[in-house]
């Protein structure tokens, strides 16, 4: 039986770059693997971008309206089989997708490996990160290191290189804006003991 993974971790824990790897191993042993994103993660286009430099376009994109279990089956259609269903930006799926994710693995018996981050810039679930930690099998967490060198679990936004505590829950385009994955301590030090708006 196939089964649903969630790899999950702060800004810059190198998800997207395990992704990848993930698809090399994949393909290095002859199996096929599609790849996907939410079309609500707009930077790279079409494309996973590493911070390593490593670029590769996905399959298909799923917009916030689609099925994600149509569209892959849609996508799988004359391949002749495939191994994997690989994930970016996960946090961005509806809960209905993260089910169909959890449908993709236990009728259709393709693994699913989705990556993303639990908690947007309040500390608040993502509402796909949120329904993932509730059905995935497995829950893996990627870590990278705050500023301070402790671990970090947080992702404060930044506009114009300012910490901000309001806002939208996504903000990808428009000013310029930025993350850093910080520890819960330089998190309250900088958002001035708030943990969520």
């Amino acid at each position: 039986m196939a089964k649903l993974y969630f790899r999950y971790g702060a800004m810059n824990s190198g998800k997207s770059t395990a992704l990848l790897q993930a698809a090399y191993n994949y393909e290095e042993r002859g199996h096929r693997v599609l790849i996907a994103k939410p079309s609500t993660d707009t930077k790279g286009d079409r494309s996973i971008v590493s911070r390593l430099g490593v670029v590769r376009e996905v399959d298909f994109l799923v917009g916030a309206e689609q099925g994600l279990r149509d569209v892959f089956l849609a996508e799988r259609e004359g391949l002749g089989g495939v191994s994997c269903l690989l994930v970016d930006e996960a946090q961005f799926l509806t809960p209905a997708q993260v089910d169909d994710a959890l449908r993709i693995a236990l009728i259709d018996d393709v693994p699913v490996l989705a990556y993303g981050i639990r908690t947007d810039f309040l500390t608040s679930a993502f509402p796909g990160s949120g329904r993932l930690l509730e059905i995935a099998h497995s829950l893996e967490e990627l870590k990278t290191i705050c500023r301070c060198g402790r671990k970090a679990i947080f992702n404060p936004r930044k506009v114009n290189g300012h910490f901000v505590f309001d806002g939208d829950q996504v903000a990808i385009d428009g000013d310029e804006v930025t993350y850093e994955a910080l520890c819960g301590a330089c998190y309250l030090e900088e958002s001035d003991g708030r943990l969520s708006a």
